[in-house]
């Protein structure tokens, strides 16, 4: 019977742990990590950190990644009844909604925030169910991540045509645009963007044709001029 030498994986050299770090997912990586100095080192390295992908809102306050300037892609799809919630517009929420918001309405601005400081080479994002998002947050990450060439939003309920606005101006690198289910886009919004960027494959399923809300007193105006045509 033949004995083969064993070798211990801190031996392995780091181009090898990393690969091996890559196979795992964001909980697994951080559980390794955490048994030794160097592969702690290996847990904070950038280069193992170019995609992101979350399930939830939840997962962006845990510490089981590294957001750093190796990050290219990154995508936040939030699949839950709470979604709906956070796509009922703010005056219309009662008390009970307001409470649900509260414990998830800034997380995705805020963690998009430390993604425009910490990483300016992002190439690729992609928000599902993200209703608390904002115009302004999407202009301030088209602004600071200039290479961004891919830009996904689906159900976020206050995107408007702000956001469409920004993109004519500072995504000079974008070459991909979705808005789908996004109701406060509009349609003149939609023929701003193909007019300004022709090259940009714009998608917009279902966006324009939505019926927005409207303030109680926008639909008193917009009621009472129909009634007078």
């Amino acid at each position: 019977k033949v004995l083969l030498p064993t070798m211990h994986i801190t031996q392995l050299n780091r181009e090898c742990l990393l690969h091996l770090f890559s196979f795992l997912d964001k909980d697994s990586r951080k559980n390794l990590a955490k048994t030794c100095s160097q592969l702690w080192d290996v847990f904070l390295d950038p280069l193992l950190w170019p995609l992101l992908h979350f399930n939830s809102l939840m997962e962006l306050k845990k510490d089981n990644f590294l957001l750093g300037p190796a990050l290219r892609c990154l995508s936040i799809c939030w699949h839950s009844s709470q979604v709906k919630v956070c796509n009922v517009e703010d005056w219309m929420k009662n008390a009970l909604q307001k409470g649900v918001c509260s414990t998830h309405e800034r997380l995705a601005t805020d963690f998009l925030v430390k993604v425009c400081h910490r990483c300016p080479n992002l190439l690729s994002l992609t928000l599902s169910g993200c209703g608390h998002v904002t115009d302004e947050c999407i202009a301030l990450l088209l602004q600071s991540c200039p290479n961004l060439h891919t830009l996904k939003l689906e159900n976020c309920v206050r995107i408007t045509n702000r956001t469409l606005a920004a993109v004519t101006t500072h995504g000079r690198s974008l070459r991909t645009l979705h808005v789908d289910f996004c109701r406060n886009v509009s349609q003149s919004g939609l023929r701003r963007v193909r007019d300004q960027c022709p090259w940009l494959v714009l998608k917009a399923e279902r966006s324009a044709d939505m019926i927005p809300d409207m303030l109680p007193e926008e639909k008193f105006i917009q009621d009472r001029t129909a009634r007078k045509l």
